[in-house]
């Protein structure tokens, strides 16, 4: 593909190990308009703690002047401008596990801020290293997701006030977006936390559930 002034020369962010670049090259091989199309790759958000991803073919011509454009052989790829400091220095591979699929290998872990928008700046800079918080992550290992992992969900701690005992959990997998996330939270696991922590005071739900469905594309 011949470059435009829209590429960042030398800007190469992401990776494409030869195995999964066989593999794009030819699924992009079979769409009708090949030659203009790029490989997209942008964090789509955050689960469990990680980020989430989606690639997909889009025009190349379609890229802003501060996203990243680059080609890899015969690959031409974008980063939008929101993902580049999230995924540089990552690499899209190819995992046999689980029958197969493109694999993103990133370096970069979702920013505090990232994992639970909308909790107190106050709760984040504690981390979770505090007693309370090890006893909360106990109970949610040990006891709450075995349960709720038969539905294909998942709950974590990703901040807690050990001063107050609020505790902040984002659920996960199948309790994301679900319409019984509430009845999960308030008779599964605030049940077991407040039996279990008795220093928790509060327990508040941080998922987004409005983006419940898992991606196809996980690292």
């Amino acid at each position: 593909m011949t470059q435009t002034s829209k590429q960042t020369a030398g800007d190469t962010v992401v990776s494409i190990t030869d195995e999964a670049k066989a593999i794009v090259a030819d699924t992009l091989g079979q769409e009708p308009n090949a030659g203009e199309l790029a490989l997209w790759i942008e964090v789509k958000g955050v689960e469990a703690g990680k980020y989430t991803y989606d690639l997909y073919f889009q025009a190349a011509s379609d890229a802003d002047d501060s996203d990243a454009v680059f080609t890899l052989d015969d690959v031409a790829v974008v980063v939008p401008m929101d993902s580049v400091s999230r995924l540089r220095g990552a690499r899209l591979e190819w995992s046999s596990e689980g029958g197969g699929g493109l694999v993103m290998v990133n370096p970069n872990a979702p920013t505090p801020a990232e994992i639970a928008p909308g909790v107190p700046a106050e709760a984040l800079s504690q981390g979770l290293e505090g007693p309370i918080a090890q006893a909360v992550i106990r109970v949610l290992e040990a006891d709450v997701n075995p349960s709720i992992a038969a539905h294909g969900g998942r709950s974590d701690l990703v901040a807690i006030d050990e001063g107050k005992g609020i505790a902040y959990l984002a659920l996960s997998g199948g309790c994301q977006g679900c319409a019984m996330s509430r009845m999960t939270l308030t008779e599964g696991i605030e049940v077991a936390l407040r039996e279990q922590v008795p220093e928790l005071t509060d327990i508040v739900d941080v998922t987004d559930h409005a983006v419940g469905e898992n991606p196809f594309y996980a690292n």
